[in-house]
């Protein structure tokens, strides 16, 4: 066969050139060089650098109440249920359907088969029930120390008042929740960050390290936590949503300044920057390079009194205080118009909220007065240490800068105040023990669309120690609040709700400050980034034009 195919080669050539020969009069036209060059294909940006205002207290969703460590959980960790993007409507994630009974009290979860935590090991029922038995067991071996499952207590109550009767594996891909009473906002409930699904194995064999090894079946994996600097995440290539996340990776970096985080922006340092001082708004808007996105206004934010402590355990003092605080030149000043005075722990586009309830307005001669009737005529006996926030929350872009204008104000009514301002997670922990503090700057995001997680979840005495820092008690509210969670009826919660706002506006265990939209910059070319009015969302759809 070789011998063949060489002399068939030598035949073809032969006639070649005899062909050649016979058209030698042919001019041969030579084809122009072309002069179009390839140009090279644009490298589309893959990872997402993100700058917030503070670095996460815990990687463990079960164990936090602040809003940095949430940010991170919905990266890293799933839930049976989520929230359909920028709403708080219920829908499908590790549970791909459910059942209730007639009576309220069984829920039946249809569960996502061939789903892997991040470590190889199958997500099935029993991881669900494990985890519900880690939070709700105040003697479970995986509560470690120091570990307290506030949320789990908000939401669901303390051992011997739980919700929560039993949560069992019927199959490997069915679980069933048995409740002791009807809850009315359960599936808004369970579909919260803090009740993600963990994987047992990693809990088991990590223990403590698990705070900041975390282990999910989320769209991204845990790389790197390099404290109060950055968080490094990278795709999980085996999401069971098919084609996503469109990232490759996604760093958080830790930049507490509101300005420094706008800088980096700027300079391209950054492709999202939350919080962003409103003051930079117009610089933001002018910026062809960048884009402004606003959060859905879901939050409050408040000034609180430790009730526990004297003299802030009169309600008169209380209210004077409220007297003494000017909430428009506080807006005017520091939220850029981007907010509304608060007047209840409700922000106005929730249901259940009391438009009724007139706010105490800024009059420094009532404040005097009432403390003159509470027996301080000449102002309030030695000064006051003043927690303020040292880093831009949702609900309030410079918590310190607030905290100094109502230090001012307080001080024109014979209250003296020191103002303290510690890092972030030393920050939450003092304010929960309430024992550094007298009073405190925080908030509130929403977490599910009812009413119950602002009331309930911040003002009830059962969240003490936990979410009611102010150690507010009062037996009318409880009662209010415990029979609103019941009942199935939403005009009948709905009347219970504003009745309790009524008695907490009276007792006034807080100075509602404000309703605000937080402000984001982000990337021109950044898509599918839609921001939550909870406050954090998963970046599983974000991707570069």
């Amino acid at each position: 066969m070789r011998k063949w195919a060489a002399t068939g080669m030598v035949l073809i050539l032969a006639a070649s050139f005899a062909l050649s020969g016979c058209t030698k009069d042919t001019k041969t036209v030579e084809q122009p060089k072309s002069e179009t060059k390839q140009e090279p294909q644009k490298k589309v940006q893959d990872t997402l650098i993100v700058g917030r205002g503070g670095d996460s207290a815990s990687l463990d969703p079960a164990i936090v109440t602040d809003g940095e460590s949430i940010k991170i959980a919905q990266q890293v960790f799933d839930k049976l249920l989520e929230y359909k993007a920028g709403t708080t409507e219920v829908q499908p994630m590790l549970a791909e359907s459910w059942k209730v009974s007639n009576d309220g009290l069984v829920y039946t979860f249809s569960l996502r088969k061939g789903v892997k935590f991040h470590d190889g090991t199958d997500f099935n029922a029993e991881a669900v029930v494990f985890n519900f038995s880690r939070w709700s067991d105040p003697k479970s071996p995986y509560k470690f120390q120091g570990d307290s499952f506030d949320y789990y207590t908000s939401m669901f109550g303390a051992e011997g008042a739980s919700i929560i009767k039993e949560v069992k594996a019927v199959d490997a891909n069915t679980v069933q929740f048995t409740l002791n009473k009807p809850q009315a906002p359960f599936l808004q409930n369970i579909a919260m960050p803090p009740f993600s699904i963990a994987s047992p194995k990693a809990v088991q064999e990590k223990k403590e390290k698990f705070k900041s090894e975390p282990v999910g079946t989320g769209p991204f994996v845990f790389k790197e936590w390099k404290r109060n600097d950055s968080i490094t995440l990278e795709k999980n290539a085996s999401y069971w949503r098919q084609g996503f996340p469109k990232l490759n990776k996604v760093i958080v970096r830790a930049i507490p300044d509101n300005s420094a985080r706008f800088t980096a922006l700027q300079n391209g340092e950054l492709d999202l920057a939350e919080g962003i001082n409103p003051d930079d708004l117009k610089n933001l808007e002018a910026n062809k390079n960048l884009q402004k996105i606003l959060r859905p206004s879901f939050n409050v934010g408040y000034l609180g009194f430790n009730v526990t402590k004297k003299p802030f355990d009169d309600p008169k003092v209380r209210q004077a205080l409220n007297y003494a605080v000017n909430k428009k030149a506080i807006i005017s000043a520091f939220f850029g118009g981007l907010a509304e005075p608060a007047v209840n722990p409700l922000p106005p586009s929730l249901w259940g909220y009391n438009k009724d309830i007139q706010d105490y307005p800024y009059d420094l001669e009532k404040a005097k007065s009432l403390l003159a009737e509470a027996g301080y005529a000449n102002g309030l006996p030695g000064e006051y240490t003043f927690y303020a926030m040292p880093v831009s929350r949702p609900y309030m872009p410079d918590g310190k800068k607030v905290a100094e204008a109502i230090q001012a104000d307080f001080a024109k009514i014979g209250v003296k105040t020191k103002i303290a301002s510690p890092e972030w997670a030393t920050y939450l922990d003092d304010v929960k023990k309430g024992e550094k503090d007298d009073l405190f700057m925080l908030g509130w995001t929403g977490d599910n669309g009812d009413p119950d997680n602002f009331l309930y979840t911040l003002l009830d005495k059962t969240n003490i120690p936990g979410n009611n820092r102010s150690r507010y008690v009062n037996e009318e509210v409880h009662s209010l609040l415990v029979e609103a969670q019941s009942a199935t009826d939403k005009a009948k919660r709905e009347d219970l709700y504003k009745k309790s706002q009524v008695i907490i506006k009276k007792d006034a265990p807080w100075v509602p400050i404000a309703h605000s939209n937080q402000l984001i910059g982000a990337k021109a070319g950044l898509s599918g980034y839609v921001p939550s009015p909870t406050g954090s969302e998963a970046f599983t759809e974000v991707f570069f034009k």
